[in-house]
């Protein structure tokens, strides 16, 4: 016989048990299906930075995470852009419109420690871990989804009036939904690292563009930055073999100045930059979030916090019409809640990173029109901030911390 839940989550990374911890707050009988067994974490907490939007670090306070991280945050007060060998850059000052800052800056392995605290307080929630899913099974007159996942018991049947896919670019369950999804690449490695300048970090986040992509100084909260550097796929392996004074000095060249000598770099990490969006984002019994959904460039660091909205959207209109509600009624209008931060987020990055990383001249003529214009019309700097704090669409209210605009 079949295990039951209301709603099962396959997948336990950072829009997975964000979701979960979401779900539990308001009662609703969830499980969490994980790769990962009890006292490791998922692969994606790393030493990677994650830069949280305004709406997602109040989301995250209202749910109990925040207040279980260890290390400090680090406070992006400013967001300084500029492009290689052009005039041009515009400079986002978050006292400017009121705000004491932007978001905040997060160690991934921090978060996900913060998670798992947090998710041991749930009573609402089951666990099977590790698991991972291994299909959907036809069963008559059953209202939802029946599920198989196989663990070390061997395998076993699992139902639920609704199952999420939050697994990942290369999601198991959309592919068993039969849900296409179209995936390009950027030709780009990003490479990943814990840096230290001579001018250490005073809340100012950097973005950096050249035509191999972009490289991103963090502030993180250990008085290190957090950078991302973009280098063409073609060159990623000279780029690997290069010891840390090669690569500092490689950053220096990209970067300039402006946070003073590059120092010391810590470990590195790679992964490819590609675009991957979801057909749909529903079907009978299922629907999907975060990178199962849509996977961005992390150009502008996107991609968390549209998930995030994914995950927090759903669960208020659970809230709001009742785990008995859950029908295609209710999916459909979880898809159109979701569709114009969906398409504007999507447009925003890909459009952001292709222009970017495009050394036509007419492209650089475009972006120091862009440039001029972002640090000079208040209504574009200000569509720009609403953006990047995270208040795009129909936002959730968790989103919000009270301000309602």
């Amino acid at each position: 016989m079949a295990a039951s839940h209301e709603v099962v989550i396959v997948g336990g990374g950072l829009v997975g048990a964000s979701l979960a911890i979401a779900l539990d707050r308001i009662g609703v009988d969830t499980a969490l299906v994980e790769a990962t067994p009890a006292g490791a974490l998922p692969p994606v907490f790393d030493q990677r930075n994650l830069s949280f939007a305004e709406a997602s670090v109040n989301a995250l306070t209202a749910l109990g995470v925040m207040q279980k991280l260890r290390a400090p945050t680090g406070p992006i007060r400013r967001i300084h852009v500029s492009r290689m060998r052009e005039l041009g850059r515009v400079i986002l000052d978050a006292a400017a419109y009121g705000r004491e800052t932007f978001g905040q800056v997060v160690v991934a392995r921090d978060f996900g420690e913060a998670l798992e605290a947090r998710l041991l307080e749930c009573w609402r929630l089951s666990r099977y871990r590790p698991a991972r899913f291994a299909g959907f099974v036809a069963a008559s007159g059953s209202r939802g989804r029946v599920m198989r996942i196989e663990d070390d018991a061997g395998s076993r049947l699992i139902a639920a009036r609704l199952v999420v896919a939050a697994d990942g670019t290369r999601s198991g369950v959309r592919a068993d939904l039969g849900i296409a999804a179209r995936e390009s690449s950027y030709d780009q490695i990003l490479f990943v690292a814990r840096v230290r300048t001579g001018r250490p970090p005073d809340g100012i986040a950097y973005e950096r563009f050249g035509n191999d992509g972009p490289t991103a100084l963090l502030p993180r909260g250990d008085r290190h930055f957090g950078v991302v550097h973009a280098v063409a796929a073609h060159e990623a392996d000279a780029v690997a073999m290069l010891g840390e004074s090669g690569f500092l000095q490689r950053l220096q060249m990209v970067f300039g100045w402006r946070a003073g000598r590059f120092l010391a770099c810590g470990p590195r990490s790679a992964y490819p930059a590609i675009r991957l969006v979801s057909e749909r984002t529903t079907a009978p019994g299922a629907v999907l979030v975060g990178n199962a959904a849509q996977t961005l460039h992390p150009i502008g660091a996107q991609g968390f916090n549209l998930g995030l909205r994914d995950a927090l959207t759903l669960a208020e209109l659970i809230e709001g019409e009742g785990i008995d509600a859950i029908d295609d009624g209710l999916l459909q209008r979880y898809a159109q809640r979701r569709s114009e931060d969906r398409a504007r987020t999507l447009a925003f990055s890909d459009g952001l990173a292709r222009l970017t990383a495009n050394d036509a001249p007419f492209a650089s003529a475009v972006r120091a029109l862009g440039l001029f214009a972002a640090d000079r019309m208040p209504a574009l700097q200000a569509s720009l901030v609403g953006g990047a704090m995270g208040f795009r669409g129909d936002v959730p209210a968790l989103c919000r911390s009270g301000d309602v605009r």
